[in-house]
């Protein structure tokens, strides 16, 4: 099994042909920082808008090194943190326009590649999310009635023989599906995407950290760079520049993929529709059957490292290792034999409030965009939208929607972070286990721990 290496789909595609480093001081109109989804989807939107733009993207390691490189391939509507918590600000009406916003990236980012030819093996199937104990199956159908009462959700409910003729998993008591989901492969959108702005003429450098934002201003490894805007793209390194280090937790997400599976396995799961899939556990899982019919499953492993700090080369804990071997074979039995070929991690940017955000400074030219705790394939896509109409100060719809501006506190200081954390989730790890052995309505430690952490 290779362990690490960035992840399974860069192991795929090979290593990328490396760009050059910035070359010394330059001057832009736009300077991104952050080579990943949400800084090319700027970029590619500014340039399709204004194409006289001069648009740099600065990149620390190649493109899509980071979560962009590393993700569970869902191109999904998810609204970070959900919809309610925008309610109170912006109205019913305000919500359901971001979940609108939402399906329409969807929509976006499929067509882009359409017309940019890229190969992403894209297969729109659908989100599937299915409950296997009662209390599971209690949030299940809570969700259901609540989804009910949204515009722009299209959520079905599937009782459990239907549930099992879409994907047979050992134990499915119901599962809800939506259409507005899709199966990529990730390293094979941003690398296409990177080819698709350069063919605008952005300027892409690599291997070129940035070690400081300032209004106007960065200093990086390689030079400083001056431009009217800057865009902060990094995600969950966020935390490694300086100031900004409680701002948004840098949480680990790790990812295994089996060998390709004959065709038996996939006559018994009934698997081929393209479907991502999900749970309703509180540590939960995610998943997809790649193109080349391998199940690819991802969860939390472990979830954060003192102080902030981030591991570059992906390389996963043996726990975590087994502990999603361990989810594959419960919801599907017959793969018990199946090798398991890669591991990996990555982190993702989680604000304190767990809900994603993007905007602009007018005054020091300083944009933004992250905080997508593991939603950012779509939301990227929103995201750059979003910041190119705000840089050109176009006057949008999409600048009016209510995570534009959106401010979170910061994160609690060293040890506080890590205790907190890591207590969090054995209490939803512990919450799995009580309901796993029969409870029948949701564990009061997960209430307790999503009321701490902001969730709910």
């Amino acid at each position: 099994m290779i362990n690490g290496q960035v992840s399974h789909w860069w192991e795929q595609l090979g290593s990328p042909q490396p760009r050059p480093a910035l070359p010394g001081y330059l001057s832009t109109d736009v300077a991104i920082v952050g080579g990943g989804f949400t800084g090319l989807w700027s970029a590619y939107y500014l340039k399709k808008l204004q194409p006289l733009l001069r648009v740099v993207v600065l990149e620390q390691r190649h493109v899509g090194y980071g979560a962009s490189g590393r993700n569970g391939g869902w191109l999904t509507n998810s609204i970070t943190g959900g919809r309610q918590r925008h309610v109170a600000r912006f109205g019913r009406s305000g919500a359901e326009a971001f979940q609108q916003a939402m399906n329409r990236s969807v929509d976006e980012v499929i067509d882009v590649c359409r017309a940019e030819g890229i190969d992403a093996d894209i297969q729109r199937g659908g989100e599937f999310q299915v409950a296997y104990t009662p209390a599971q199956e209690a949030r299940l159908r809570a969700d259901f009635a609540s989804e009910r009462s949204w515009a722009h959700t299209d959520v079905q409910l599937l009782q459990a023989a239907e549930a099992r003729a879409r994907i047979n998993i050992a134990g499915t008591r119901a599962a809800l599906w939506h259409p507005h989901a899709a199966r990529i492969h990730p390293a094979k959108l941003v690398t296409g995407l990177a080819a698709a702005v350069e063919r605008l003429g952005v300027e892409i450098y690599e291997d070129t950290r940035v070690t400081e934002i300032l209004p106007h201003l960065l200093h990086t490894s390689h030079g400083s760079v001056a431009a009217e805007h800057i865009v902060r793209a990094t995600e969950g390194f966020t935390a490694a520049l300086p100031g900004l280090r409680r701002l948004w937790l840098p949480m680990n997400s790790s990812m295994i993929v089996t060998e390709p599976l004959p065709p038996a396995v996939w006559d018994e799961l009934n698997w081929s529709k393209g479907e991502v899939l999900g749970d309703y556990a509180h540590v939960y899982m995610y998943a997809q059957r790649t193109a080349d019919d391998r199940i690819a499953i991802g969860g939390r492993g472990v979830p954060y490292k003192y102080g902030s700090r981030t591991d570059l080369d992906g390389r996963t804990a043996s726990s975590t290792v087994a502990a999603l071997s361990g989810i594959l074979h419960r919801f599907f039995p017959v793969t018990s034999q199946a090798r398991i070929e890669h591991a990996w991690s990555g982190v993702l940017g989680v604000p304190r409030d767990w809900a994603a955000t993007v905007g602009l400074d007018r005054d020091t030219g300083l944009a933004w965009a992250g905080g997508y705790v593991g939603t950012g394939v779509s939301a990227t896509n929103l995201a750059g939208r979003t910041l190119a109409d705000l840089i050109l100060g176009r006057d949008s719809e999409l600048v009016h929607l209510p995570w534009v501006d959106r401010q979170a506190r910061r994160w609690e200081p060293e040890p506080l972070r890590w205790l907190a954390t890591t207590s969090l989730y054995a209490a939803y790890h512990a919450a799995d286990r009580s309901e796993a052995a029969g409870r029948e309505r949701t564990s009061p430690i997960a209430r307790i721990a999503d009321l701490i952490t902001g969730k709910s």
